[in-house]
């Protein structure tokens, strides 16, 4: 068992930082200083991969030109069609207001009818960003990080700014990572401090990645706990282990 936010920095060849995840059920933004993760720089968002996926079928459905069918979507399709035509925007305001910045997507839905987003693609992934989009009170993930660093000591803080990793499925939509890096940035103006971030092109596997790189080093055999302890013991066996 192991802390996934650790897990990502860990891909990333990297034992202290502040790991950005976006995943399907919650986001996280987890600091982690030397491999112990900080609680008190622990931070949780309700917005995730499963409620845009919700997100975007109700922009459809409400939308006066798509056919009927959108309301029988399938989690699986609404997915692809996430994944596929789903972008953020680096200025929402400005693109929700502009016509001409609803580029629009095309995407063939299982039955062979063809449905077109336009501003839906940009409006899906909002809410990370703004979440009382949807009605939650809590800041967006670039406010959270923010809040994150400054719960770091001062020591430890310039390490943290120098490794801020994104990961999780959700993480992957295009424009994602520079929204994040614009975000963080605005809110650091007037500390003379450039913030980056790290995103990898594999970073929506980050923590599995992180977690056999982990489970393959020496110092972690010693904690395995094996089928023949597993069995002598029970499942409480696993609390001198970890």
């Amino acid at each position: 068992m192991a802390n996934t936010g650790f897990l990502s920095l860990c891909a990333h060849g990297r034992v202290t930082g502040l790991a950005v995840e976006a995943g399907a059920g919650v986001s996280h933004v987890t600091s982690v200083c030397l491999g112990q993760t900080l609680r008190k720089g622990t931070q949780r968002l309700g917005v995730a991969g499963e409620l845009l996926s919700s997100h975007l079928h109700r922009l459809l459905v409400e939308s006066p030109n798509q056919p009927l069918a959108l309301h029988a979507l399938t989690r699986k399709t609404l997915s692809q069609l996430k994944k596929q035509c789903c972008y953020v925007s680096l200025d929402y305001e400005r693109d929700l207001q502009d016509q001409g910045c609803h580029h629009p997507a095309r995407f063939q839905m299982p039955d062979g009818h063809w449905i077109t987003l336009g501003k839906e693609r940009f409006c899906c992934p909002e809410p990370l960003f703004q979440p009382k989009l949807l009605q939650h009170s809590c800041p967006g993930l670039h406010q959270l990080a923010w809040q994150s660093l400054q719960t770091v000591p001062d020591h430890a803080r310039r390490d943290m700014l120098g490794n801020i990793v994104l990961s999780g499925g959700t993480s992957m939509f295009p424009g994602f990572p520079e929204r994040m890096c614009l975000g963080l940035n605005l809110l650091s103006q007037g500390t003379g401090t450039q913030i980056d971030v790290l995103a990898s092109p594999e970073r929506g596997t980050a923590a599995w990645v992180g977690g056999s790189m982990a489970a393959s080093l020496t110092s972690f055999q010693r904690a395995w706990m094996t089928k023949g302890e597993y069995q002598e013991h029970g499942a409480e066996y696993v609390h001198t282990k970890f």
